[in-house]
């Protein structure tokens, strides 16, 4: 199995889908992400992809913004509406619209074209590993206990997460998180009340460095919000966010 497969899946090949109109930059990132061992299927056209998913299963799909016919962000809405499987979106826009509006579309990620195969295959691991996310130890607990025992359960009014099962529940009804919006979640609740700074989650949620772009903290956020309450999650000015106890 390829290195870059996580942990504990089966022995396959992480399997991924390309949605890129130009065909030279296509067969580029084909060939290139083939020879890390991951399995490629690759579209033209957003339509095409958008078949393409529905017809098979994916591992994480990788998603330009500009295509014909159905652009990358719908098509990123689209997949949204039944599946959270990871979704990287590419854009020739760093600094534009194009962006916050993957981002709001229910992007996990963003990289800015030309990009090099390396960072591609960065993020790309690293939303892989939000997938398969193991929950760090909480606060008082020591590091050589691991992680909270299986069925632990963090409750915070109506709101309930299974440690164990990835579950999270509002109300007693379950709520569906994208592997980035769960493992954010994880990183309000295991500090409760403390202020945590953008750079801090870019860091331990996204794995960017200080030159990350806090645009995907924020708009993480907003869309946790919007599923678990405007309240929960405390906008400190000048600073970060406060999960509400």
């Amino acid at each position: 199995m390829s290195s870059s497969a996580p942990a504990g899946a089966p022995a396959r090949p992480v399997r991924v889908l390309l949605v890129e109109d130009d065909e030279l930059m296509r067969r580029s990132f084909t060939v290139a992400l083939e020879r890390y061992g991951y399995e490629m299927t690759a579209a033209a056209d957003g339509l095409t992809g958008l078949e393409l998913f529905r017809d098979d299963s994916f591992d994480l799909l990788v998603l330009d913004v500009m295509l014909p016919g159905l652009d990358g962000i719908g098509l990123c809405r689209r997949v949204r509406e039944s599946s959270l499987v990871p979704v990287l979106m590419m854009s020739a826009r760093g600094d534009g619209l194009d962006v916050v509006a993957g981002l709001e579309a229910g992007a996990d990620d963003y990289v800015v074209k030309p990009v090099d195969t390396y960072v591609l295959v960065a993020r790309i691991r690293s939303l892989l590993r939000r997938a398969t996310y193991a929950p760090a130890p909480e606060p008082g607990r020591p590091a050589d206990e691991g992680p909270p025992a299986e069925g632990e359960m963090l409750v915070f009014g109506d709101l309930s997460i299974d440690t164990a099962g990835m579950e999270v529940c509002l109300s007693g009804s379950p709520v569906a998180l994208t592997p980035t919006e769960l493992k954010l979640l994880l990183e309000f609740a295991a500090r409760p009340g403390v202020v945590l700074e953008r750079h801090t989650l870019l860091r331990d949620v996204w794995e960017y460095g200080w030159d990350g772009d806090s645009r995907v903290v924020d708009l993480c956020v907003q869309r946790l919000r919007r599923k678990l309450g405007r309240e929960r999650i405390e906008t400190v000015r000048g600073f970060g966010y406060k999960f509400r106890r």
